[in-house]
């Protein structure tokens, strides 16, 4: 599995296993394909490990999953931030700085599409009640932690346990130190896991961290913009069972955001389960908001 990437070099760890990592070059037959944090390889070469050793990556196994972003909502240009993740964690901050529930919706936008489990972890809660903005998320069956400083982290190390988690949050929200707190002596935990260049996580790298119970959490920059422009509504509606055959019904063209601009969407006629639209059309309405700036005032 690769752990981090710098310079033209992936850090591996051999089988999943932390302690057995290697440095990698990618194999000229691979060319540009892309490898990121996540991918599973298969290396050959020098497998020992030792300093200014290099294996060969020459294969990238089919990714289970993918979490991707656009630069803006215009931009055709698909970035993987990573790959075989099971679980997204959302961390946002209620207060210093304000929420935003357009970065959520975005954010579990992405990764119903890419086939990730979203999960919202709020902290700060001392600063600022929670239940106004979690209520936001009601009908989505969002599982929803918190992970502030003072917090017990019982659920959420149930929660990440034998996973491979991705954590994603803009600067300030406390995902560092909730970093910190999950994976005892991050820094030094960086240091071995990388190999690659100086060995260090910078706020530009994303790293992957052996949690101490088993599993992995992946620890990304601090994020500024999140654009969608790869994602059809039709990819958000098929992340819910319960909804996806319906709009087999649904005219061509139907953006699913119901009437006036869908006066025959399909989802109108489930009854029973018009909380559940109204709360995905949300999902909808940022997928179609053309904002993909998560920083700022609120």
């Amino acid at each position: 599995m690769v752990t981090a990437v710098d310079r033209g070099r992936w850090s591996c760890v051999l089988d999943g296993d932390p302690e057995r990592p290697i440095v990698a070059m990618r194999a000229r037959e691979l060319g540009r394909t892309p490898i990121v944090v996540g991918d599973r390889v298969d290396v050959v070469g020098d497998l020992t490990g030792r300093p200014d050793t290099l294996a060969r990556i020459v294969r990238v196994a089919e990714r289970t999953t993918v979490l991707r972003r656009t630069a803006d909502d215009t931009d055709p240009f698909e970035r993987v931030v990573v790959a075989n993740a099971g679980q997204l964690v959302i961390v946002v901050a209620l207060a210093d700085p304000p929420p935003r529930t357009g970065f959520v919706e975005r954010a579990m936008v992405a990764a119903y599409a890419g086939g990730l489990r979203p999960i919202l972890c709020l902290t700060k809660h001392d600063l600022a009640a929670e239940s106004e903005f979690a209520a936001e998320f009601a009908d989505l069956d969002l599982t929803i932690v918190f992970g502030g400083r003072d917090d017990p982290l019982d659920a959420i190390d149930a929660l990440l346990r034998d996973q491979l988690s991705c954590l994603l949050g803009h600067s300030g929200v406390g995902k560092s130190t909730l970093v910190n707190r999950l994976v005892p002596e991050a820094e030094r935990a960086v240091g071995a896991v990388s190999g690659v260049g100086k060995g260090r996580h910078t706020s530009t790298q994303s790293v992957a961290l052996p949690l101490p119970g088993g599993g992995w959490v992946i620890d990304t920059p601090g994020i500024r913009s999140f654009g969608l422009a790869h994602i059809t509504p039709d990819d958000v509606i098929q992340a819910f069972a319960d909804l996806a055959d319906a709009i087999e019904d649904c005219p061509r063209g139907c953006t699913h955001l119901g009437p006036p601009a869908d006066p025959e969407c399909a989802l109108d006629d489930l009854p029973g389960k018009q909380r559940r639209v109204a709360a995905i059309r949300l999902l909808l309405v940022a997928l179609n908001s053309n904002d993909p700036w998560v920083v700022g005032n609120g």
